[in-house]
């Protein structure tokens, strides 16, 4: 008599194809700001850090883009997930199609963790502006 296979088991890494498996997975980095590394075959074809924006899956219509600015995944886009975790406990994912992938980590934040500027708000310098005044449509000067 045979029997259902159990459930696939996994601790601190491996390799996954289930599409739900992948959202699960990838769910910490929602509304997170990430690395990310784009890789044909060894070669780096691009890189960058951005903001992961959403993760869906069954979304046929939404692309999965990497930006410096918004990250969009869909999980669709990919044959599987591969995923490691760091000494300092945090994962390494790399998601994979083909001979392509994506490796996505945590980004650093603050100052000497990649030998970057700290994250730090955006200053207004009002010096350089000019103040102007909209009359509504009623308003006019005579």
């Amino acid at each position: 008599m045979a029997s259902d296979p159990p459930a696939k088991f996994f601790v601190n890494s491996g390799l996954v194809t289930s599409r739900a498996d992948m959202r699960h997975l990838l769910r910490p980095i929602a509304r997170q700001t990430v690395s990310y590394r784009y890789y044909r075959g060894r070669d780096v074809v691009g890189h960058g850090t951005g903001w992961v924006e959403r993760i869906v899956s069954g979304e046929p219509d939404v692309s999965t883009y990497f930006t410096p600015i918004t990250i969009t995944i869909n999980v669709d886009s990919f044959e599987h997930l591969e995923f490691e975790t760091r000494p300092d406990q945090l994962l390494v994912y790399a998601l994979v199609q083909g001979d392509e992938r994506v490796v996505i980590e945590y980004a650093p934040t603050a100052a000497g963790d990649d030998g970057g500027p700290a994250p730090r708000q955006l200053e207004l310098h009002p010096t350089g502006y000019v103040q102007m005044e909209l009359l509504g449509l009623e308003g006019s000067e005579g």
